[in-house]
C-alpha cells in the first residue's frame, strides 16, 4: 500500500530515546511528525531500556558539559510536562590515580565550563558520604553537585506520551527499508518493509546499534559506528548498610577512572541492591546477540577487587545477583555523529548515532538539536564541529584527545 496523502514535516527513524525527544521537541514546536520503530515501542533490544542511568557533567571532554547543562534543564522541564519524575538528583564522584590524563581533564573542565566542584584527597573522601568509600593515598576524588540518576524506559515513554499529546503520530513495529529523495515534490520518501510510503518534508534517522546497517543500505555512505554487547550487574548489599548506599541518602552516581573505567548508580531501583559495572563490551550484531548475562572473568575478577577496595565487606562480591543485557554503539573516538546525511539526500536528512554508551543523559538537548537542524538547517547555540561525519575523513580514528580511550573493547567481554 502506498501512503503519500498524509505529510509529515519531518519523519523520526527509530524510536530510543533520541528519536523519541526529538519528536517530542518537534511535535511541541507545532509541526506534523512521525515516529517510527522497527521493534514494539519500549523494547529491550537496543540502548535506551533499563532502569537507571548516570547524568553527569563531569567530562574529559571540554564541549559535553554545556549539552548535560541544558539537559538537565529540560529533565526537569519535560518531567513536570507528564507530571511524574525520570529524574533523581544526588551528586556525582568522579576518581581515580592522580596522574590519570582523563581525570585531570575532568578537573580542567570543570573550571572551565564552570560546573561546580571539589576536589578530595583519600581521608577527605572517607567522611563525604554516608557510606566509607576507600580509595589509595595515591588517588584523587572530585564531587559534583550535577548528578543524579535517570529511569530509561520510564523517560522514553514520557517524550513519547507528550509526543502524541502534542499530535505526533507514532507508529512502532514498522522497519523502514528506503529513504529516498522524492524529486516531484522535494522532502524525502520513506518506505517500509510492510509495504507502505510516508513523504516527508525532512527525516531524522536516530537507528542506535542499526545506524550503520540502515544509513549503509539507504545511502551508500559508511558511518563509523560498532554495536557492542555489554552487560549491566546489580551486586547485594550486606544487611545493616542498606541506607548507606541508598539514593534518599545521597549516596552518588560514580566513575573510577583507571582499567578497568568502572561506573555506577546508588541503591534506587532495586531494594538492597546497587549497580556497579564496567564501561565496556564485546563487538556484535544487534540482530544476533549473545544477550549474556555476566562478563568473562577477565573483567569480573577485577570489578570483585575494585569493589572490595572501595567499599570493604559491606557488598557481597561473590557475584553480581542480577544482570541485564545492553548495547552501546561506538564511534572510534567516543564522540556522537550529529550530522546531514549529504549526497543525494543532502540537508533533507538528519542523522544521528554513536552515542557510545554515554549519550542518555544527553537526550533532551540531542533532541532539541536534531529538532533544529531539521526544520531550519542549523542548531542554535551549539557548535556541532566535534560530531560531525567528515571528522573521519583521513583519520579514520576521528577528534584527537590527549587522554586515553574509557571504553574497553574485547572479544572475550562477554561470558
Amino acid at each position: 500500500m502506498e501512503n503519500r496523502g498524509e505529510q509529515f514535516d519531518a519523519i523520526v527513524v527509530g524510536a530510543g530515546v533520541m528519536g523519541s525527544s526529538t519528536a517530542y521537541h518537534l511535535s511541541k514546536m507545532g509541526h506534523k511528525v512521525a515516529l517510527f520503530d522497527q521493534f514494539d515501542f519500549l523494547h529491550h533490544r537496543g540502548s535506551s531500556h533499563g532502569e537507571s542511568r548516570t547524568l553527569r557533567a563531569t567530562y574529559p571532554e571540554p564541549y559535553y558539559a554545556a549539552l548535560v547543562k541544558e539537559s538537565l534543564t529540560l529533565w526537569e522541564q519535560v518531567q513536570s510536562e507528564i507530571g511524574y519524575k525520570v529524574y533523581f538528583p544526588t551528586p556525582q564522584l568522579d576518581m581515580g590515580p592522580s596522574d590519570s590524563t582523563s581525570l585531570r581533564s575532568v578537573i580542567a573542565n570543570c573550571g572551565s565550563n564552570s560546573v561546580p566542584h571539589r576536589i578530595l584527597d583519600a581521608r577527605q573522601l572517607l567522611g563525604q558520604f554516608p557510606a566509607r568509600i576507600d580509595m589509595p593515598e595515591d588517588w584523587v576524588a572530585v564531587v559534583s553537585e550535577i548528578g543524579g540518576v535517570i529511569k530509561p524506559t520510564k523517560a522514553v515513554s514520557m517524550f513519547q506520551t507528550l509526543a502524541v499529546k502534542n499530535g505526533a503520530v507514532l507508529k512502532d513495529d514498522m522497519e523502514v527499508r528506503e529513504i529516498e529523495r522524492d524529486d516531484e515534490r522535494g522532502g524525502v520518501l520513506v518506505s517500509t518493509a510492510n509495504g507502505e510510503r510516508f513523504w516527508g518534508k525532512k527525516c531524522v534517522v536516530t537507528a542506535g546499534a542499526w545506524m550503520k546497517k540502515l544509513v549503509g543500505g539507504v545511502a551508500k555512505v559508511e558511518i563509523p559506528i560498532m554495536p557492542l554487547e555489554t552487560c549491566v550487574m546489580y551486586w547485594r548489599i550486606k544487611e545493616g548498610h542498606e541506607a548507606e548506599f541508598a539514593i534518599d541518602g545521597s549516596f552518588p552516581t560514580f566513575a573510577s577512572y583507571g582499567e578497568p573505567y568502572i561506573y555506577g548508580t546508588p541503591s534506587l531501583e532495586f531494594p538492597e541492591l546497587i549497580k556497579i559495572a564496567v564501561h565496556g563490551g564485546q563487538p556484535c550484531d544487534p540482530d544476533r546477540r549473545k544477550w549474556a548475562t555476566a562478563p568473562g572473568p577477565t573483567v569480573l575478577e577485577p570489578l570483585k577487587e575494585w569493589i572490595r577496595g572501595r567499599f570493604g565487606d559491606r557488598i557481597d562480591t561473590s557475584g553480581p545477583v542480577m544482570a541485564q543485557s545492553c548495547v552501546y554503539s561506538m564511534t572510534p573516538d567516543e564522540d556522537f555523529v550529529i550530522d546531514f546525511l549529504g549526497g543525494d539526500l543532502g540537508k533533507d536528512v538528519v542523522i544521528a548515532g554513536g552515542f557510545s554508551g554515554h549519550g542518555f543523559k544527553m537526550a533532551p538537548a540531542v533532541g532539541r538539536i536534531l529538532a533544529d537542524l531539521a526544520i531550519s538547517g542549523e542548531a542554535k547555540g551549539v557548535d556541532l564541529k566535534h560530531f560531525e561525519l567528515r571528522r573521519f575523513e583521513g583519520n579514520p580514528k576521528g577528534n584527537v584527545k590527549d587522554f586515553g580511550d574509557q571504553v574497553a573493547f574485547s572479544a572475550a567481554f562477554l561470558n
